[in-house]
């Protein structure tokens, strides 16, 4: 394999530059460095600092005249002037000049045919781990003559001076799009450079006819392929790693007239009151060459406590997909059959499975809505609403149409069935009610899988416009209609009502949607 340097790397200076080590190489030297400790089961545990989430109100996209006319430009994507960023930039290589560097050259998709190059440069070897697990591995020819389509550089210690840099903190994520160069400075939380990647493919896909989503998707054993979209702490992960079928991936895919390819090749799980009870797959994938992120371990026998919240709920597991038992080791999969929407409903009013039809699907996907749970971005420590375009607006550079209409599009000619599924509370709002068990969630999902829902009778719900259905297998009856589960029923219906009013509240800010799609929302 080709060696690299400093200066092939555009950085200069004498420092040394490992390029592709192995996992127990880089663990080796994060150890060495004071960067993380072991736990009992060999994974490397860290702590990202005062960064443990995603800081949205850092991110900035280049404003140049070969992009800004493709930007949907607003409070997620922020303009940076192609000065500001050059400067960060020239003073981001000063400073890592003379430092071990970590570059993992490899790819994102898993289709060859969509796939881009990436090369990341990293401060840090446990950063450099993580990374090595969530892209797709190259083979040792393509390392020979590797030329990256896109590069990402990462120094958690460079810090920015907003009064000389034009930043909002010490923190900046900035995409290039034209000079396919990403920087991230100060943040040592290894989402922001998973979610770059992200960024990036989010550009690049569509512009080559494939929608890129935030989702997971796994395969059953007749080959029938779903998809699972959702914001982080809906249950894509957890729901996508099921014991009967095979994990393609758990966040990033791409959509093509192929079929599904996994942008990653690896996974990045909440591990939050983690058990192995609950969730055999991921507990059991936290071990030598995971890394784990903010979880507080015993400082004696090294035992993870994952129901520890003291840093914060945010806490996560990196590691290769190839760790998941079942998993779909090419990360493609054909054309999906079912498509699931995913939302934890904190006020506890949405049923827990409701079926869509095509208008109530696109209404559904754009409209992206679920609460955002404490600890996945940096300020939020308590459940709050919120409104995330195509579940997934933070990395979504286009218009919210384009992956809107191609979506739709692709639902149409496969004849995909739609589900929109509750993972939040049930029985009241966030603090009177309970969180629905996890259980009756696989009960529901299995069923839609199955085919079982097609068979059986719904009711149209009257306020939000969705297809309840009357029974599931493996689901008591009671709690398939929210308003059952709740002692005072006024109570339900006022707060069932002001949710849908925030639904169509929100949705009119989508100017260009049709009348079908508009009118399939709730109906307050």
């Amino acid at each position: 394999m080709k060696t690299l340097n400093a200066i092939e790397l555009g950085i200069g200076g004498n420092g040394v530059v490992y390029r592709n080590l192995t996992a127990p190489q880089l663990v080796e030297i994060a150890l060495k460095h004071g960067e993380g400790v072991l736990s009992d089961t060999g994974a490397l545990v860290v702590n990202t600092g005062k960064y443990t989430g995603r800081s949205p109100d850092d991110k900035y996209i280049v404003d140049t005249p070969a992009v800004h006319d493709d930007i949907a430009w607003g409070s997620v994507n922020r303009p940076i002037e192609k000065e500001k960023f050059d400067l960060i930039k020239s003073k981001m290589l000063a400073y890592l000049q003379n430092r071990e560097l970590y570059v993992f050259d490899g790819f994102a998709g898993a289709d060859r045919k969509y796939s881009k190059k990436f090369r990341i440069i990293n401060e840090l070897a446990s950063q450099n781990l993580f990374i090595q697990n969530l892209l797709v591995e190259p083979e040792a020819e393509d390392l020979e003559d590797f030329v990256p389509d896109y590069t990402i550089i990462a120094a958690p210690g460079f810090k920015c001076i907003p009064e000389v840099d034009g930043t909002n903190s010490e923190a900046c994520i900035a995409i290039d799009y034209e000079a396919k160069t990403v920087l991230i400075a100060g943040s040592q939380y290894s989402g922001e450079i998973k979610k770059s990647v992200f960024s990036v493919m989010n550009y690049v896909l569509p512009k080559n006819g494939v929608l890129s989503m935030h989702c997971s998707a796994n395969i059953g054993k007749d080959g029938d392929t779903v998809v699972f979209f959702g914001l982080s702490g809906t249950g894509k992960t957890t729901l996508s790693a099921d014991p009967e079928r095979k994990l393609i991936g758990d966040d990033e895919h791409g959509w093509s007239d192929d079929g599904v390819f996994n942008i990653e090749g690896g996974c990045y799980a909440k591990c939050i009151d983690l058990t192995e009870e609950n969730e055999p797959e991921i507990f059991r994938a936290i071990k030598f060459g995971t890394l784990l992120e903010n979880v507080i371990i015993d400082p004696e026998t090294r035992t993870p406590d994952f129901s520890d919240k003291s840093l914060t709920e945010n806490t996560r597991a990196g590691y290769p997909v190839s760790y998941i038992p079942n998993a779909e080791m090419s990360g493609k999969g054909a054309q999906p059959s079912t498509v699931i929407f995913l939302t934890a409903d904190a006020f506890g009013v949405l049923p827990p499975i409701s079926r869509l039809d095509n208008d109530m699907a696109m209404f559904h996907f754009v409209s992206g809505y679920t609460s955002k749970l404490a600890g996945t971005e940096r300020g939020i420590t308590e459940p709050q609403t919120t409104f995330s375009t195509c579940f997934g607006a933070p990395f979504l550079p286009l218009d919210p149409s384009v992956y809107a209409e191609m979506l739709g599009e692709r639902i149409k000619r496969n004849n995909a069935r739609v589900f929109l599924i509750n993972t939040g509370w049930s029985g009241g709002s966030y603090g009177t009610g309970s969180r629905i068990k996890l259980k009756y969630t696989r009960a529901m999902v299995s069923a839609a899988l199955k085919g079982d829902l097609d068979k059986v009778e719904y009711v149209l719900d009257d306020i939000f416009n969705v297809f309840i259905p009357k029974t599931c297998p493996n689901v008591p009856e009671e709690i398939l209609n929210p308003k059952n589960t709740w002692e005072d029923k006024e109570a339900y219906d006022k707060t069932a009502k002001a949710l849908s009013a925030k639904f169509n509240e929100n949705f009119k800010k989508y100017t260009h949607m049709p009348e079908n799609v508009v009118k399939a929302g709730p109906n307050y």
